[in-house]
């Protein structure tokens, strides 16, 4: 139980912060646990590597800027603590299925439809999976588009 108040120490410190680099080693040392214990312990506990939490939380703060202002996509990367626009392209892309400002577009139109829906169903609805690595997700579509078994690739 210990444990885990300590992981959820560090799962809310990058929550308060998800533009902020967090590195295993830095939430380790706000856990309190070695680096491999504590990815281990996070995985374990929340379903998901510490890494793969943060980028979901960054594509899902993404997508409400994106959804709620009219701030450049450009910006949007930087608040939302990507250093590249492309590397927060493709990742957002990855992710939901569509560029940054496809997704813009079609949250604009879609906007009036969704005003009877309680926010909370929104939100849960539009929160990105990642539950599996977005470079299994990228090797999967490639393997789609060139016919490749499993196996194959294996």
């Amino acid at each position: 139980m210990k444990l885990l108040r300590r992981l959820l120490r560090a799962k809310d410190r990058m929550d308060a912060a998800p533009h902020e680099e967090w590195p295993v080693s830095r939430l380790a040392r706000v856990s309190g646990a070695s680096e491999a214990h504590f990815a281990r312990s996070f995985r374990d506990a929340f379903g998901v590597p510490p890494h793969r939490y943060l980028l979901t939380r960054r594509v899902e703060r993404a997508a409400a800027l994106l959804r709620d202002t009219d701030l450049p996509v450009t910006e949007i990367a930087f608040q939302t603590g990507w250093n590249s626009l492309g590397t927060f392209g493709r990742t957002f892309r990855d992710v939901t299925g569509e560029s940054p400002g496809g997704w813009r577009r079609r949250m604009l139109v879609a906007a009036h439809d969704l005003e009877q829906v309680p926010h909370c169903f929104v939100s849960a609805a539009q929160r990105p999976n990642l539950k599996t690595a977005v470079s299994e997700k990228r090797r999967r579509e490639t393997d789609d588009r060139t016919g490749a078994t499993e196996t194959e690739v294996l």
